[in-house]
C-alpha cells in the first residue's frame, strides 16, 4: 500500500528533528567549585593564615569528587618563587589534603594555589584557589637540653659578657646598648658593677680581674666624670667623662640614675672587703663618691620631695618629682641613708609615698596589688630598686614589699597567659612586659600599654618572685626561640611574635637585672651585701622599714 505524500513528509521531518536535537543539545555538566579551606582544623574566610605550624596540614574541600590524576600539576606551593615540596592526597572523595614534605622555616610567608583541578566527571575547577600562609614559631628545641641549674649559670655567664667584654675600654663603664660607642650609662653601670660582683663570685673572672675593673671604673668616676652637686648625669662619654644630654634640658644631674650607680658601688664596697692595699683603697674611693652626693639639695628649696633632674643651663625646669610607686624607691632609701646629705622621713612620706596615695589595694586576676598603678605597670618597677634592697619580709607603713613585688609579677604573668588581645605566642611560658625596645622604637610595655612585645628581662629578672613561672619562660626563650632570641651577650632585648619581629639589641639596664636577680634568687648574694651596709640599715630604719635584714 502506498502512503500519501503528506504522511511521508511528516515522518521524515520527525526523524530529522529528533536527529537535530540529538546533535545540538550539549551534555549537562555540574560546575566544579571550591567550598572551604582549613589549616590544621582552623578556617579563615580570607584564606589568609598567620602563625601556622611549621608542618601544617591544609585541607581544601570542593563540591564534587576529585579526579586524583593530575593533582600535583594542579597545585603550586612556593615561597618567594621557590617551590616547596609537598605531598597530596584525597580525603572523602572531595577534599584535597596538602602537606609540606619538610618542616617549613619559621616566620616565613608562603602561597598555595590550586588551579585547573579536574573532577571525576571531567569538569575543570571554575576559579583558582589562592591560600596565603605565614608560619609562626617552630616549637622544636633549638639547643640541647641541660639541667635547670646549668641553664641559670649559662644565662648569667653569657649575659655577664655584656659588661665584661663590651665594657667601655677607657672607663670600664657600661655602654647604654650594644651600638652605643662611647656613650655610657650611669644607672646601667651600677647594674654592671653588681654583675661584676656576681662574675667574681661565680668565678667567671678572678677576684684580681674584678678588682682591677672596679679600680678603673671608680678612678674614672672620680677623676673624669662630670658631676653636679655630687650627682651623675644619665649619660656620659665613656672616653672623656663629659655629660651627653639625655634630652635638651636633661643635661645635668639625674638623681635616680645616680642612685642606681650608688647601689652598685656600695654593693661592691661590701664585697671587696679585703685588708690589702688595693681593696682598702677601693672602698675609700667608693666612700668619697658616695659621700659627695648632695641628696638633700635635690629637695629644691627644701621642699618635702626629691626632684629627678637638675641642669646647669635649665636649673629645675624639668620639674619632675620623684614620687609615686615606680622604679625609684632606692633613691629615697639612699637619700635617707647618706652620711653627709641625708633627708628626713617627711620627705619620704610626702614625696615618695604621697602621704599614702601610692596605695592601690585593687584585685586583678584574683591577686590584690598593694601599691602602684592599675595592673602594676611595667615590671622594672619590681627590679631596679630591688637589685640591692631585699624585699623578703620587708615592710613599712605602706606595704609588705615581698607581697607587692610578687603580686605585681603574677598580675603581669596572668595577663599574658590570659592574652586578652590575642597576640601570637603569649602563654604561661611566654610572658613578661616591661620597658624595652620594640619594632617601633622603645616603649614601657605593661598590661595597659601592650603591643605584643615580650621582653625576656621582665620574666627573668622576676626569678625571686615567681621561680616556677620564670623558669618556664627561660626554657621557652632559650630552647624554643633559640638563636632568634639568644646571642653573644645573652638574650636580645625583646621580640614580637605577632609581627615576627626580633630585636638584635642588648641594653645595660635590661641585661644587668637578669644576672643580679637570678643570683638573688639562687643565693641572695647582692641582697646580703647591700643590706649589710651600716648606713643603709640606719637609713631604712629611719624611714620606718622593718626587716630581719636590718
Amino acid at each position: 500500500m502506498k502512503l500519501p505524500s503528506i504522511i511521508l513528509i511528516s515522518v521524515l521531518l520527525f526523524f530529522v528533528s529528533c536527529k537535530k536535537n540529538e546533535t545540538n543539545t550539549p551534555p549537562k555538566e555540574t560546575p566544579f567549585n571550591y567550598l572551604s579551606t582549613s589549616v590544621d582544623g582552623i578556617s579563615s574566610p580570607s584564606l589568609s593564615y598567620q602563625n601556622v605550624v611549621v608542618k601544617p596540614q591544609i585541607k581544601i574541600t570542593f563540591n564534587a569528587v576529585i579526579n586524583p590524576a593530575g593533582i600535583n600539576s594542579s597545585v603550586s606551593f612556593q615561597s618567594g618563587g621557590t617551590a616547596i615540596p609537598f605531598s597530596a592526597s584525597v580525603e572523602n572523595g572531595s577534599t584535597l589534603v596538602i602537606s609540606p614534605v619538610n618542616s617549613l622555616p619559621a616566620f616565613t610567608s608562603f602561597i598555595l594555589i590550586v588551579s585547573n583541578l579536574k573532577s571525576a566527571d571531567g569538569s575543570t575547577l571554575k576559579n583558582a584557589v589562592n591560600i596565603n600562609l605565614r608560619t609562626g614559631l617552630d616549637l622544636s628545641d633549638k639547643f640541647p637540653q641541660i639541667s635547670d641549674e646549668e641553664l641559670l649559670t649559662l644565662v648569667q655567664k653569657q649575659t655577664f659578657k655584656y659588661f665584661w667584654d663590651f665594657g667601655h675600654p677607657v672607663s670600664g663603664l657600661a655602654r647604654e646598648r650594644n651600638t652605643s660607642g662611647d656613650l655610657v650609662t650611669s644607672g646601667g653601670s651600677g647594674f654592671g658593677i653588681m654583675s661584676l660582683v656576681v662574675g667574681v663570685n661565680r668565678q667567671f673572672i678572678t677576684r684580681a680581674e674584678g678588682l682591677a675593673r672596679m679600680q678603673k671604673i671608680v678612678g674614672f668616676l672620680q677623676n673624669n666624670a662630670q658631676t653636679f652637686h655630687g650627682a651623675f648625669p644619665h649619660w656620659l662619654n665613656g672616653a672623656i667623662g663629659a655629660v651627653i644630654p639625655f634630652s635638651q634640658k636633661d643635661n645635668g644631674a639625674d638623681l635616680v640614675e645616680t642612685s642606681y650607680l650608688m647601689q652598685g658601688l656600695l654593693t661592691a664596697r661590701q664585697y671587696f672587703n679585703g685588708a690589702d692595699a688595693g681593696e682598702t683603697a677601693l672602698r675609700e674611693n667608693i666612700n668619697k663618691l658616695w659621700n659627695a652626693v648632695e641628696w638633700n639639695w635635690f629637695r629644691k628649696n627644701n621642699e618635702n620631695t626629691l626632684y629627678w633632674h637638675w641642669s646647669p643651663n635649665y636649673n629645675w625646669e624639668m620639674n619632675h618629682q620623684v614620687q609615686g610607686w615606680n622604679e625609684a624607691l632606692i633613691t629615697y632609701v639612699l637619700a635617707a641613708s647618706s652620711n653627709t646629705f641625708s633627708v628626713p622621713k617627711i620627705v619620704y612620706d610626702n614625696g615618695w609615698a604621697k602621704n599614702g596615695s601610692i596605695r592601690n589595694g585593687n584585685t586583678y586576676f584574683g591577686i590584690q596589688l598593694p601599691l602602684g598603678p592599675d595592673k602594676g605597670g611595667p615590671l622594672f618597677f619590681a627590679h631596679y630598686s630591688f637589685l640591692g634592697i631585699n624585699p623578703k619580709n620587708l615592710t613599712d607603713a605602706y606595704a609588705n614589699y615581698e607581697s607587692q613585688n610578687q603580686a605585681h609579677t603574677l598580675i603581669n604573668y596572668n595577663y599574658c597567659s590570659a592574652n586578652p588581645k590575642q597576640f601570637a605566642g603569649y602563654s604561661d611560658q611566654c610572658w613578661g612586659l616591661t620597658a624595652s625596645d620594640d619594632k617601633s622604637g622603645y616603649l614601657a610595655h605593661e598590661p595597659n600599654n601592650d603591643n605584643g612585645t615580650i621582653s625576656p628581662t621582665a620574666a627573668l629578672s622576676s626569678f625571686p618572685y615567681t621561680p616556677v613561672e620564670s623558669m618556664k619562660a627561660l626554657k621557652f626563650f632559650y630552647y624554643k626561640l633559640g638563636d632568634k632570641s639568644w646571642g653573644q651577650y645573652g638574650f636580645y632585648d625583646a621580640f614580637n611574635l605577632s609581627e615576627s619581629w626580633f630585636a638584635n639589641s642588648t641594653l645595660a639596664i635590661d641585661q644587668g637585672p637578669i644576672i643580679v636577680m637570678i643570683e638573688n634568687h639562687r643565693t641572695g648574694l647582692l641582697w646580703d651585701l647591700f643590706m649589710s651596709c651600716p648606713e643603709v640599715k640606719t637609713g631604712m630604719k629611719g624611714l620606718g622599714f622593718q626587716s630581719p635584714h636590718l
